[in-house]
C-alpha cells in the first residue's frame, strides 16, 4: 500500500473510531485544522465564480451532471448508466465525460467510442470501463478538464447530450441540469469537510442542485427525517428515491452466472475496494448470506497477486465458502490470474439503480433539459 493510501486508511479509521487512541485524537485535530484551510479555499473559489473572476464555459449541447457532496460511494455510476439508458431509449445520442479517478494518465482519452471499449482501466479508471461495458455504443471520454474533453467528444461523435459523471464541483463547465446523489445511509460524510470528513464542500452547496437523488433509501436509518432536512436546505429541488437492486451474480474467473438465491445461507467473505463497503455488505446480508468476514481495501485499490494471497488467508480464517465482490472491483482484478491463485471462487455481484419514488419529477426535468423530442 502506498503512503498516501495508508494515510487515507488511517485517517478514516481515526474518524470512525468510537474509542480513539490518544494519537488518533491528535490526528483528528490535525485533520480538523486542514479542513479549516480547505473550507477557506472553497469560499474563495466560490467567490471567484460568483464575481466572474473565473469564467464558466459552455458546450453546444445539453449537459447533465451527476455529482455528489461527499467523496465516493453514493451511486453516481449506476445513476449515470440509468440516465444514459433512459435518454437513448428516447432517441438521444448520448456521450459521457468523467475525470477517470485512479488512472495512470492525465491526458484526454477516449475510453470507449461508438463501437467498443478501447482502453484498459489503468489508463482511464475503473468507472470508465464499467460505464463502457454497460453502455455499448455510448462514447466515454476521460479527462480532468471536462470542457476540453467535451469538445473532443463533440468533435469525434454526433451527440445531443453529454452526461458529466462526478462533476458537481467542476464548476468551470456549464450544465443544464444538476443531479446530486445523496447516500441515505451516510448523507453528509460525518459532517466534516475533507480531510477531516468526506464532504467535498459545505452542505449548503446543495442549493445549486435541481434534484436530489437519494440512494440506498431501503437501508436508511431515518429516511423521513433526512428528507425533511434536505427540504429545509434546498426546498425547490425535486427528491428522487432509489435503491441498489442486485441483478446478476457471476464467477469472476469463469464468467458463469448463478442465481442470486444461491447466496442465501452461504458463508461469504465480502471483498471490496470502494468508498462505502458497509452499503455493499448490507446488500449481501439482505440477500440472506452469512457474512463470515469482511475485507475492505481503499477506494479504487489496484489489486495485485499479494492482495489475492491476503484474500485467501481472510477466507480461510473466516471459514468462508465463497468470496463476493463488487463489479467495480472486478474491473481492477480482471488482469490477474484469479482462478490459479484462489482456493475459493470470487463471485461478482452486479447492481443497478432502481427508482422507487419521484420518477415523474425526474423525467419532467430531463425532458425539459433535452427539449422533449426524440433525436
Amino acid at each position: 500500500m502506498s503512503l498516501g493510501a495508508a494515510l487515507r486508511s488511517y485517517s478514516l479509521a481515526s474518524m470512525r473510531s468510537e474509542a480513539p487512541t490518544p494519537f488518533q485524537r491528535a490526528w483528528r485535530l490535525v485533520l480538523a485544522a486542514a479542513a479549516a484551510g480547505y473550507r477557506a479555499g472553497i469560499v474563495l473559489r466560490a467567490g471567484a465564480f460568483a464575481s466572474g473572476l473565473r469564467s464558466i464555459r459552455r458546450l453546444p449541447c445539453a449537459v447533465i451532471c451527476v455529482g455528489n457532496l461527499t467523496v465516493g460511494g453514493s451511486g453516481k455510476t449506476p445513476c449515470t448508466i440509468a440516465l444514459a439508458q433512459w435518454l437513448r431509449a428516447r432517441g438521444q445520442a448520448v456521450g459521457i465525460l468523467l475525470r477517470g479517478y485512479g488512472r495512470h494518465s492525465g491526458r484526454i482519452v477516449v475510453a470507449a467510442d461508438d463501437r467498443d471499449v478501447r482502453a484498459g482501466w489503468e489508463t482511464v479508471g475503473d468507472e470508465a470501463i464499467l460505464l463502457a461495458r454497460h453502455l455499448p455504443g455510448v462514447p466515454v471520454v476521460v479527462g480532468g478538464d471536462r470542457f476540453r474533453a467535451g469538445q473532443e467528444a463533440l468533435r469525434r461523435f454526433r451527440l445531443d447530450v453529454l452526461l458529466l459523471d462526478d462533476g458537481f464541483q467542476h464548476r468551470q463547465l456549464h450544465r443544464n441540469l444538476d443531479l446530486v446523489m445523496v447516500d441515505a445511509t451516510d448523507p453528509f460524510g460525518g459532517g466534516w469537510l475533507l480531510p477531516r470528513g468526506r464532504l467535498r464542500e459545505p452542505v449548503a452547496g446543495l442549493r445549486r442542485a435541481h434534484a436530489i437523488v437519494l440512494s440506498r433509501t431501503d437501508q436508511a436509518p431515518d429516511l423521513a427525517g433526512l428528507r425533511r432536512h434536505l427540504k429545509q436546505i434546498v426546498p425547490g429541488a425535486a427528491q428522487v428515491l432509489t435503491r441498489h437492486r442486485p441483478t446478476r451474480l457471476t464467477d469472476l474467473a469463469e464468467g458463469e452466472e448463478y442465481p442470486l438465491a444461491s447466496l442465501a445461507g452461504r458463508r461469504v467473505l465480502a471483498l471490496s475496494g470502494i468508498a462505502n463497503p458497509e452499503g455493499f455488505q448490507r446488500t449481501l446480508t439482505d440477500l440472506g448470506v452469512v457474512l463470515a468476514g469482511r475485507l475492505a481495501f481503499p477506494d479504487h485499490h489496484p489489486y495485485g497477486p499479494a492482495n489475492l494471497l491476503r484474500v485467501n488467508q481472510a477466507a480461510q480464517e473466516a471459514a468462508a465458502e465463497l468470496v463476493v465482490t463488487t463489479e467495480k472491483d472486478a474491473v481492477r482484478m480482471a488482469p490477474l490470474r484469479v482462478a490459479e491463485q484462489l482456493c475459493r471462487p470470487i463471485l461478482v455481484l452486479q447492481v443497478e439503480l432502481e427508482v422507487t419514488e419521484g420518477m415523474d419529477g425526474l423525467e419532467a426535468l430531463l425532458i425539459r433539459c433535452v427539449g422533449g423530442r426524440r433525436g
